[in-house]
């Protein structure tokens, strides 16, 4: 905590300016600082205790003006008061030192890299993050931690945060239609976090690739469905023709047992004609036997006739 003798009676937020009325140079003194707002609203949607300001007071003293950097961060504090939001960020009410604070350096030189660099660490704000897109020798980029009162200039792009648990960099890219070197929030792999058009885009496109898939996941099921209902029907093509089959293979064994049957009777017929042939052929034979016997008896009675002097042949 900051050692401050402060007076006795301290006005609160309501009781301060707002700000120091010193309109931005650069617009991108606004646009930075809220896209790295636009992009904790989303990360931290859940949370409610940290604070991303952008172009607002902070006060450390009543009877001194405030320090109003392009934007800062503070961490344990209540997301919102009421409906009215905080008019300024005072310290004494806050009991919180933020922890991260930006500067944009714009065309009008504000003294980032001194004045405020040493306004920053009395305060005790723990990382002093300036950006200048306009350096050419020096990186663009200048993360300063502090360390025993004084700022260390940390080395990387992104670097980590490890008391956020976030990372900070800067690389090109797009927002609010300008394609142009950003700063963003970065993982602890280094990797970088979306904006929300981005999250919209990215959400947007999976969303479609999920209606693509669920399309083509029905196509698949209407041609399983066809093919199922072709199945279907060739079954039941064959087994009525199974059944055709049946049928056919009943009336072929019906014909075949009437054949059979018939050939049976055809049997027995030929078999009684058998046996009647013989039966004839029995009764020739026995009439064939008496005739040769009477014929004997015939000659047997001429030669007794003959024997006897009669001849047989003039008899009568």
């Amino acid at each position: 905590m900051l050692e401050y003798n402060l007076p006795r009676y301290l006005p609160s937020a309501e009781e301060l300016p707002d700000s120091d009325e010193t309109p931005v140079d650069n617009e991108l003194q606004e646009l930075i600082p809220g896209l790295l707002k636009a992009i904790l609203l989303i990360l931290w949607s859940e949370r409610m205790d940290w604070l991303f300001a952008i172009d607002m007071g902070i006060y450390y003293h009543p009877d001194k003006p405030a320090i109003v950097p392009d934007g800062f961060l503070s961490l344990g504090v209540e997301r919102f008061y009421d409906e009215e939001l905080r008019p300024s960020y005072v310290l004494w009410d806050e009991n919180v030192v933020p922890i991260f604070v930006l500067e944009v350096v714009s065309q009008n030189y504000r003294k980032e890299y001194t004045t405020k660099l040493d306004e920053y660490a009395a305060l005790g704000v723990l990382y002093y993050v300036i950006y200048s897109s306009r350096r050419r020798r020096k990186p663009h980029l200048e993360v300063h931690k502090l360390v025993n009162g004084r700022y260390e200039l940390q080395e990387g792009n992104p670097i980590w945060l490890a008391e956020i648990g976030l990372g900070i960099g800067c690389e090109r890219g797009n927002y609010c239609g300008v394609t142009r070197e950003w700063m963003y929030w970065y993982d602890e792999q280094g990797q970088r976090y979306l904006t929300p058009a981005e999250q919209i885009k990215q959400e947007t496109q999976r969303a479609q690739q999920e209606t693509e898939r669920a399309q083509q996941e029905t196509e698949r099921a209407q041609q399983e469905a066809q093919r199922a209902q072709q199945e279907a029907q060739r079954a039941q093509q064959e087994t009525e023709r199974a059944q055709q089959e049946a049928q056919r293979a009943q009336q072929e064994a019906q014909r075949a047992q009437q054949e059979t049957e018939r050939a049976q009777q055809e049997a027995q017929r030929a078999q009684q004609e058998a046996q009647r042939a013989q039966q004839e052929t029995e009764r020739a034979q026995q009439e064939a036997q008496r005739a040769q016997q009477a014929e004997q008896r015939v000659q047997q009675l001429t030669e007794q006739l003959k024997a006897l002097g009669i001849d047989p042949d003039n008899l009568g």
